[in-house]
């Protein structure tokens, strides 16, 4: 028996989502399809994939490497499994930039503060 999916990708917040994906090579984009996909179906989302951000108020960022490219989608989980995707970049260096954490809490100040 299949369980249901423990997580549902179901809003792209703004266009932040979209503008970066659109931008990118085909392969990146089907590896970004196949960890959201992936995100989705099994319960227990290695941190591999999906890892929470320390000192980051409930921020986690989605993880995709396609060859020796590193990607980070930031996102929140709103009413419990429903994941919201908020901003995306390349990263270059070792450790995630602290100006695109900042990025992601105002998106995410901005997404609740709609919310309301």
């Amino acid at each position: 028996m299949n369980e249901p999916p423990k997580y549902r990708i179901v809003a792209f917040y703004k266009n932040y989502f979209d503008d970066f994906f659109a931008l990118q090579r085909q392969k990146v984009k089907d590896k970004i399809l196949w960890t959201l996909k992936l995100i989705e179906e099994i319960q227990q989302v290695p941190e591999t994939y999906l890892k929470s951000l320390e000192n980051a108020d409930g921020l986690f960022e989605i993880r995709i490497k396609q060859g020796s490219d590193i990607f980070r989608i930031f996102c929140i989980f709103d009413e419990g499994n429903l994941v919201v995707l908020f901003n995306c970049f390349q990263k270059k260096t070792q450790k995630t930039p602290k100006s695109e954490i900042e990025k992601a809490l105002k998106i995410k100040e901005e997404y609740y503060a709609e919310k309301r």
